[in-house]
């Protein structure tokens, strides 16, 4: 006979804090600069982005407890014995929470000083709320966690892509946004619905058993179920053709706000439609793989024929192009993914070293943009022309974030990453996807190649006019050819942002195997 103690004991759980802390540590700073914002007088607003960046520093430096990826919490015995837990800190989950909150750092860097127009203490509340879901999201091992987190990382940042009030283009990203990210959740809960009611369990390692044995009169509802789920992950992922709110989101928000998203939000996506696919949807592969094959072709296509179509001398040409880009390197980073369906979990690593590779360029290349930004807000292509003559190393360093993204030496790791994920393709027997991924990866060449070679070009200001004007003679050469004009200096905090990045990106260079060992040993 059970007591009324023992059953009151039974329903209170053990809570792993250490297995937590991470995303609470960030969510704890998040409230603190959100309270400390009321009564701190404008001139000390700096100390909330000091506060931000401690905060995140505390975050990162808690997973080295965890490297073990032994640690799970809020746990329940099925009927079978076994354990179903909400939240696991396995070594998958850990690498992402790496990304992404070394992800929201380097974001922080770059904001840092430059939220000079911006309502402070709200941006910084709002991206460490971002943050905070972006790194519960990687552990969660219930579908309910799983909507919750993925919700909790998006809900802030349509705050933080339109926070320029006085910026129509702002506020426009995001409506548009918001828009997309809303019907996504609402697909997203709908196939989660589906799934729910035909096997009874939200726990990622029980729907993979149930769906295997679902009843012939419910095969069709948890099919629907499955793809109703993988299409909502496909909108947070800007994978085609739920792609079109990327490039005006990224272009209206501040360049901060668009390399997060271009990073953190994308590791979110990836991890969140990693999850499903391989822990609760395996017996589906037959439904999930063919599909995610045909959108990986059609992304990176999307993302590298619309690339070419930039015009230099347009208005923020520089971040369309990255916004596209972005696309692009979404289809290459959905190939491991499709890629397991047919081979076997072990090629998600493939995914996971693409993206940390990703992440640190790309990173540094919006640092950058948000360098040259602070002289030139129109951000046209054309604006980088000749940065060589006048930034040196910080065109040196945008050509080696470029040619890492190309996939080109010096970036060796970028190459490293290419061929990981071409290697994926291959094993698995997706020979056309390979193909397909070499096009475009030839296609990618050609802009990153020529935003490249414009970094070293002289500037148009060292051109000599022609004809020159018998006044301009006159007054001699001094007139008739245009000094180049002193650099503005950069903040501190984002000149940090570049080196990081930068000497990240040559330590992988020099030992890019380290990224797949990293990334791909027990994964799960």
């Amino acid at each position: 006979m059970t007591t009324a103690a023992d059953s009151t004991t039974s329903l209170v759980q053990s809570v792993d804090w250490l297995a937590i802390a991470p995303p609470v540590i960030v969510a704890t700073v998040a409230l603190i600069i959100l309270v400390a914002d009321l009564f701190l007088p404008e001139e000390r607003k700096p100390l909330l982005g000091l506060a931000s960046i401690a905060g995140l520093v505390a975050g990162l430096a808690l997973l080295i407890p965890l490297r073990g990826g032994n640690h799970s919490t809020f746990c329940l015995t099925t009927g079978t014995g076994t354990e179903a837990c909400s939240y696991t800190a396995d070594h998958f989950a850990l690498i992402i929470q790496v990304l992404v909150l070394g992800g929201a750092l380097l974001t922080a860097l770059l904001s840092f000083g430059d939220t000079r127009r911006l309502p402070a203490g709200e941006f910084w509340f709002l991206l460490l709320s971002s943050a905070a879901g972006a790194a519960l999201l990687p552990a969660a091992r219930d579908l309910a966690t799983l909507v919750v987190a993925l919700e909790v990382a998006s809900l802030p940042a349509f705050a933080l892509v339109g926070i320029k009030r006085d910026d129509r283009r702002s506020s426009e990203a995001a409506l548009k946004f918001f828009l997309s990210s809303v019907v996504a959740t609402a697909v997203m809960l709908l196939g989660v619905s589906f799934v729910y009611a035909t096997t009874g369990t939200l726990h990622l390692t029980e729907l993979a058993t149930r769906l295997h044995d679902v009843p012939d009169q419910l095969s069709t509802l948890a099919m629907a179920g499955v793809a109703l789920t993988l299409v909502g992950f496909a909108f947070k992922t800007a994978a085609a053709p739920f792609h079109f709110w990327v490039p005006d989101t990224y272009v209206g928000a501040p360049l901060p706000v668009a390399a997060y998203l271009s990073v953190v939000g994308k590791a979110v996506g990836f991890s969140g439609l990693i999850l499903v696919t391989v822990i609760a949807f395996p017996s589906y592969a037959d439904v999930w793989g063919p599909a995610l094959a045909v959108v990986a072709a059609l992304t990176m296509t999307v993302g590298n024929v619309a690339a070419l179509r930039q015009t230099a001398t347009r208005a923020r040409s520089a971040v369309r192009l990255l916004a596209w880009s972005s696309i692009a390197q979404a289809g290459y980073l959905l190939v491991p993914i499709a890629s397991a369906a047919y081979s076997g979990d072990e090629q998600i690593g493939s995914t996971v070293a693409y993206a940390l590779m990703y992440a640190v360029v790309n990173l540094g290349a919006f640092a950058v943009a948000a360098l040259v930004a602070r002289t030139k807000p129109d951000n046209r292509l054309s604006d980088y022309r000749g940065l060589y003559a006048t930034r040196p190393l910080t065109a040196l360093a945008m050509g080696f974030f470029l040619l890492c993204l190309a996939g080109l030496p010096p970036g060796i790791v970028g190459l490293f990453a290419k061929v990981t994920v071409f290697s994926a393709a291959v094993d698995a027997g997706l020979g056309w996807l390979a193909v397909v991924m070499a096009v475009n990866v030839v296609i990618a060449l050609y802009y990153y190649l020529q935003w490249t070679a414009a970094l070293f070009r002289a500037p148009e200001e060292a051109e000599p006019a022609a004809p020159a004007s018998a006044a301009a003679l006159a007054d001699g050469p001094a007139v008739a050819v245009q000094t180049l004009r002193a650099p503005v200096a950069a903040p501190v905090s984002l000149t940090t942002a570049i080196a990081l990045t930068a000497a990240v990106g040559i330590v992988l260079s020099g030992a890019p195997q380290l990224v797949l060992r990293f990334a791909a040993v027990n994964l799960f």
